[in-house]
């Protein structure tokens, strides 16, 4: 363990949920081929000594979980601990380690949840801790940097893989395998590590937005998508079923082909929440717009993907249901977000 009790130094606190960066393989030589979420984090931080010149670091294991399972429960966990942490006076930050998979969308809930006084980074890795060129020390190591960076407050929760820092509302998994699969598509990130050096190239968006509560209760929202002659048949079964929002991975400037639109209409004159988004994986998707005649207004969700638009969509009508039913006020939402 790094002799991290210099008391000069930032305590930065580091939570482990599992994922890749806590990751083996039996050969040395595989990158591909492991079993996920099976390092506790004591271990991740004994092996990046450097760590001890950089923070006093103290590490809670909060889950142990590949994050392709990701639940609900342990978003609630994270949020819990994070609050507790920053309420700790002495506390300069707090990491966040977390499986590729889904990073994005826990990233996505802690922004919009989460108005700690601290910094709040999450980190990760694309190959297991075993592997023979393991991206996971480095990235703790940056991401510890970030946190106990003064530059870093204020600026809403950050993500830090690959010597980049991005913004957890704009950054996104863009590759299978490549440890720079992580990309922000429409503004790049907001700064770069190298070393101990720590600089900020540009202002996150909407850091200072309003943060919505952790829901005790969560809707059931689910992502359709448009494509060639798609059937209506999933989106008739999820009104069924109760759903209570549906985000569409849409065509191109949120294009919806016409069967899936009536679906979808139909499902909005029933109470349902419905927003556009891109599959494209960039851009901007269009205010207003009427994806077939009479389907009526769906809601955009700007230049938010599909999965970010579910975790604000799921937020949302936690707080208040009745924005299912009013798609001005949802719209006036995402806009704010």
């Amino acid at each position: 363990m790094p002799d991290s009790s210099h008391p000069r130094l930032p305590r930065i606190v580091v939570l482990a949920t599992g994922g890749t960066i806590a990751g083996s393989s039996g050969s040395p030589a595989s990158s591909a081929h492991y079993q996920a979420a099976t390092v506790p984090v004591s271990q991740l931080v004994q092996a990046v000594p450097p760590l001890a010149d950089v923070a006093r670091v103290e590490a809670e294991q909060v889950a142990q979980v590949d994050s392709k399972d990701m639940m609900f429960g342990l978003w609630q966990q994270l949020a819990e601990r994070v609050a507790h942490w920053s309420a700790q006076p002495d506390v300069a930050g707090i990491v966040i380690t977390h499986g590729t998979d889904t990073l994005e969308e826990t990233a996505m809930f802690l922004q919009l949840t989460q108005a700690c006084p601290v910094s709040v980074v999450v980190t990760a890795a694309m190959r297991p801790s075993t592997s023979l060129s393991a991206d996971g020390p480095l990235n703790l190591l940056d991401a510890v940097r970030v946190a106990a960076s003064a530059d870093a407050l204020g600026q809403g929760v950050l993500v830090v893989l690959n010597q980049q820092i991005h913004a957890a509302r704009d950054v996104t998994k863009a590759h299978t395998s490549a440890v720079d699969a992580f990309v922000s598509p429409m503004a790049g990130p907001v700064g770069f590590v190298q070393d101990a050096y720590v600089r900020f190239t540009r202002q996150p968006a909407r850091p200072d937005a309003a943060r919505l509560p952790v829901p005790t209760a969560w809707p059931m929202v689910e992502v359709v998508a448009s494509y060639a002659q798609p059937g209506r048949v999933a989106v008739d079964a999820l009104v069924a079923a109760g759903v209570e929002g549906l985000v569409v991975a849409a065509a191109g400037n949120g294009s919806v082909h016409e069967t899936l639109a009536a679906a979808l209409a139909d499902a909005a004159a029933a109470g349902v929440a419905v927003v556009r988004s891109s599959r494209t994986g960039a851009g901007h998707v269009a205010i207003p717009a009427r994806p077939a005649p009479d389907a009526g207004i769906f809601v955009s969700a700007g230049d938010l993907n599909a999965y970010k638009a579910r975790v604000l969509l799921l937020l949302a009508l936690a707080a208040d249901p009745g924005l299912a039913r009013d798609a001005a006020r949802l719209q006036a939402l995402f806009a704010a977000y």
